[in-house]
């Protein structure tokens, strides 16, 4: 459980979503609920916003995600204050309204409500100060507070910082909306954070209809935190000796607690069909596993899944330490066991009897 600041965030990476939104939005309406400010006067947008967070608890300084969302777990009753940035490379100052919303994780995906739709963590949280101007090419800071009610019941739940600006109506009265937002995964309870678990139990190989190779990699969470998976795929012994990669997983997948899904490797066009031997690398956060299987690309179409052999590099590494100290120990043992009979022989040439002998 965390108990506030920690170290500052080392990546300046803005948020995952496809955030830049310029979508043409006519009379826009924000749905009142959530704890927000007024929506911005009407103002021209002529650039983008960037949003990232500056701080991570101190437990989870090396949790790669904690370095990009709110990613804590707080008992009722707790408070917990986050920093984030927002910068503007607009012409002119921007007016950039902060407000927490909804969301939701499902299909694989995290999934943001319409506007300012609440939920309860939506309801507890609030940004400060939730209206801003922010000069040209500038940057400001704003701190999100999180107080957990003393009532909430346990689970995780989940919802989005928004930075937001609106351009002025055009003349069909059509509005431009500007917003960027950092994800907040929240688990609720006593005690330490549940533990994050997965398995990846098939990869499926398969070829879109302009000859692009692709695997997908059947990914089960199986434990008690949403996960954001990203990874590499390897292929190993393939025609004539071939290797090729790493190829990055795309990025997106994101399941909740209990689902599963399919996380797509998309691989160069030139690859032959193989076989070949498929080495996959998954990771959320700190939690990582393997998968390994043999796998052939149909000439077209989507071949038959096969099984996989996983393993995970923290078990591999736990064994490691044991077998490290169970040799240790046993070497102590015979250490101990070489001097006792030197001992004991030391002792017993002191006590002998020293042989007299006349003059």
């Amino acid at each position: 459980m965390s108990s506030g600041l920690g170290l500052p965030a080392r990546r300046s990476l803005f948020h995952l979503f496809p955030l830049a939104v310029a979508a043409a939005l006519a009379a826009l309406v924000a749905a009142p609920g959530s704890a927000s400010a007024s929506p911005p006067a009407p103002l021209t947008v002529e650039g983008s916003l960037g949003l990232r967070l500056l701080d991570a608890p101190v437990d989870a300084s090396d949790d790669p995600r904690a370095q990009i969302y709110i990613v804590d777990h707080l008992a009722p009753g707790r408070v917990i204050h986050r920093r984030v940035e927002v910068s503007s490379t607009m012409s002119t100052t921007a007016r950039v309204v902060m407000y927490p919303a909804a969301a939701a994780v499902t299909g694989g995906s995290f999934v943001p409500a319409e506007g300012h739709a609440p939920n309860d963590l939506s309801s507890w949280t609030s940004v400060r100060p939730g209206d801003l101007r922010i000069p040209a090419g500038g940057r400001v800071t704003a701190t999100v507070t999180i107080a957990v009610p003393p009532d909430a019941a346990p689970g995780e739940q989940y919802a989005v910082v928004w930075a937001e600006v609106r351009s002025a109506p055009d003349a069909g009265g059509v509005t431009r909306v500007n917003r960027v937002g950092i994800r907040i995964y929240l688990s609720v309870g006593p005690g330490g954070a549940p533990a994050a678990a997965f398995t990846i139990t098939a990869l499926t190989a398969e070829r879109a209809p302009d000859g692009r190779p692709r695997v997908l990699a059947t990914v089960h969470n199986t434990g008690g935190r949403a996960l954001d998976l990203n990874g590499t795929l390897r292929l190993l012994a393939g025609p004539g000796g071939l290797s090729a990669g790493p190829f990055p997983a795309d990025l997106g997948t994101t399941l909740a607690i209990g689902e599963s899904g399919q996380a797509a490797i998309n691989l160069d066009v030139r690859l032959p069909d193989g076989p070949w031997k498929a080495w996959l690398t998954m990771r959320s956060g700190l939690l990582e596993r393997e998968a390994r299987a043999t796998i052939t690309f149909p000439t077209a179409g989507t071949a038959a899944a096969v099984g996989t052999r996983t393993s995970s590099r923290g078990w591999l590494i736990a064994a490691a330490v044991i077998a490290l100290l169970v040799l240790l120990v046993l070497a102590g043992l015979l250490v101990l066991g070489e001097r006792r009979p030197l001992r004991r022989a030391a002792s017993a040439r002191r006590l002998d009897p020293i042989p007299l002998v006349p003059r």
